[in-house]
This record gives C-alpha cells, structure tokens and sequence, in this order.
C-alpha cells in the first residue's frame, strides 16, 4: 500500500510539474537574460525586436486594428547600417519578455540616445517608408491593438522612457551605465543600481448600492467617464489613498471598499494602476466637485451604465452636437470595473 501511494504521489508531482514548468522555465530564462549580460546577448542573436521612433511604436494598420511588426536582429542590423546609425546601438534596446519557446523579445527606440548626426525628424518619413508601417502614438493606439501587443508595447515604452530619463546618478552626477536587459542601471563610481520603478495609483468606482458614481477630466475624449483615480501619496495605505481621494475630488466619504485588481498602464509615466470598488452610505451621496481636479461627476443608473458599455461607436457624434455617454475601452481597468458592477451591482463589499 506505501509504494502505491508513493508511485501515485510521485504521479501527481510529475503532473503538477508539467503544468507548471512552462511558466517556472521560461520566468528563470527571463531572471537569467536580466542577470547575465554575455546570456542576454546571446538571446537577441534570435530574438525579435519591436521599433520605437521618440517613444512612438512602429505599427502596421490591419483592418480595424494596429499590428505591432517583429524584426530580426539581421533585419535590424540592416536598417541602423542604411540609416547611418552605429549597429552598437543595439544594446540600448530594452527586454520585454519571452515566448514559450524561449524566443526573446525586445524593444528599441531608433532615435533616443543616438548620436546620429541625420537630423531624427528627416528619418522618421524614410523609415516609416523602409519597414512599411507608421510611427504611432501609443495613447492614440493602445484599444487598437491585441492584448498581446498593448501589454509589450505599454511595458516597452515605459521601459524606454525610464531609461532616457535616468542616464545619471542622483547622487554623483555621473552617467549611469544600462545592464544589457535594461533591468536596472548602475553608476560606475558609487556602485548605486536603479530598478525600472511604478508610480502607484488608486482607480476607484464609487456606488451607493443602486447606483454608480463616474467623473470625466477635461483631457478626456468627448463624452467618456470613468472611475475616480489618483496617485498614492508617500506613507499612505491603499485604503487611506482611496479615502483621501473620494473626499478631494467629490467630497464623499467611504464606508467600505473591495480590491479588485491591479494594472499596468504607461500613461503618464509608468503607473501601476491598484482598481477597487467603495461604497458610501445611501443618505450620504450628495457630490461636491473638486473643478481643480475634475471637469465634472456624476451619479449614473444601473441601466445608464449597462447602456453604455453595449455602445460600440462613442464617438460618433450625435444631431444636436453632443457626444453620447461612453465608459473606457475594454483593455482598460475601469472598464473592467465597471463591468464589475453593472454585473453584481448590490454585492457587499468588504469592510474598510
């Protein structure tokens, strides 16, 4: 009976392994590009890279969507050489990721950090013409693009714009030297390493049980709300940071909140974007809006909010020259939030 239940348990491990060693393997694959430059160089040899023109990403229009087009390291070679760019620029391309095959995958931008002396705005038209696609701002793209695509394309931008923002020591003045995954970067005098770093911020769907509370900023597109969002203040919790937010930007108070989930998102620079749900007391739902903060705020129905996220065109505009009420795109937080809601509308949530 033991070498029955010792040949089943040693089964069960093999299973277990098998289901998890795809992900176990290829996590240390990418621990080891991060910690082993010779490693790390060896991978691109086979590697893909994806193009950045001044953080924009090279993008091919296929239908109703943006393609982010790979390149080999012999395709990239190639193009720097007709552009008159040094082939060591190379290492200045940041790591994304990896498939499951172990294919590396990297990003680099053609323009920041080179010392090309061919003016970068003449070079964007003949690239764009070279590698048959256009330069795209990544805002203006993201919910254009596969989920695949906008999760490298969000961590590539964000990697390379730490990257040119960073090139010096804050304590000695001197430049600071990229390891070749761009995982971190290092003052040669002082032996100081700085890490890729995430501002935190709290993205919160305010409800009182029946309805749901949205606010637009005057930055949005026309017609689209969403949830409450700000940046976490140093020594806050993340309930103190949701407290402190309802009550700056609409003068609500709080009575329980649920985490929901978490995101990253490249706008401005780099957040890491912490989605919860909070309730405030049914008597207690009178809005006092903070106009240095938001453009406006209200309190919308279940049946508004339902409406709204069936809508698959929100920006046409409509015959009296307004814009319909539209919620964020389906790749974003809030949207998953407000999915949330409009599903299990009631749910309790839990204590603050």
């Amino acid at each position: 009976m033991s070498l029955y239940c010792g040949i089943a348990c040693r089964r069960k491990s093999l299973w277990c392994y098998r289901l998890l060693s795809t992900y176990v393997t290829k996590t240390r694959y990418l621990l080891e590009l991060k910690e082993d430059d010779d490693a790390c160089k060896t991978a691109q040899q086979t590697g893909a890279f994806y193009l950045f023109h001044s953080l924009a990403p090279l993008l091919q229009k296929s239908e109703h969507q943006y393609l982010a087009p790979q390149h080999s390291l012999s395709e990239l070679e190639k193009l720097l050489a007709k552009f008159g760019q040094d082939t060591q620029r190379i290492e200045d391309s940041v790591l994304l990721g990896c498939s499951e095959k172990h294919e590396a995958w990297f990003a680099l931008d053609l323009v920041l950090n080179s010392s090309s002396p061919i003016n970068a705005s003449l070079q964007k038209p003949q690239m764009e013409t070279e590698l048959k696609g256009s330069f795209i701002e990544l805002r203006k793209a993201l919910f254009q693009l596969n989920e695949k695509d906008a999760s490298l394309l969000s961590t590539a931008q964000a990697l390379l714009r730490w990257h040119d923002a960073h090139q010096f020591c804050s304590r000695s003045g001197q430049p600071t030297k990229k390891n070749m995954a761009g995982s971190k970067r290092v003052c040669p005098s002082n032996k100081i390493i700085y890490y890729p770093q995430m501002a935190p911020v709290v993205i919160t769907l305010v409800s009182d049980g029946t309805q749901c509370l949205l606010a637009r900023q005057s930055s949005f597109p026309k017609g689209m709300y969403s949830a409450l969002a700000g940046f976490c203040d140093i020594g806050e919790s993340l309930e103190e940071a949701v407290r402190r937010e309802v009550a700056e930007e609409v003068g609500l108070e709080v009575e329980r909140l649920q985490y929901s989930a978490s995101q990253h998102w490249p706008f401005p620079n780099s957040s890491l974007m912490i989605a919860c749900h909070a309730t405030v007391k049914p008597g207690q739902t009178e809005i006092q809006v903070n106009l240095r903060e938001l453009e406006a705020a209200a309190w919308f129905s279940h049946d508004e909010v339902a409406t709204a996220l069936r809508r698959n065109n929100p920006y046409t505009q409509q015959q009296n020259g307004t814009f319909p009420f539209w919620l964020p795109p389906k790749l974003a937080i809030a949207h998953q939030l407000i999915k949330e809601w409009v599903e299990k509308p009631t749910c309790s949530a839990l204590p603050a």
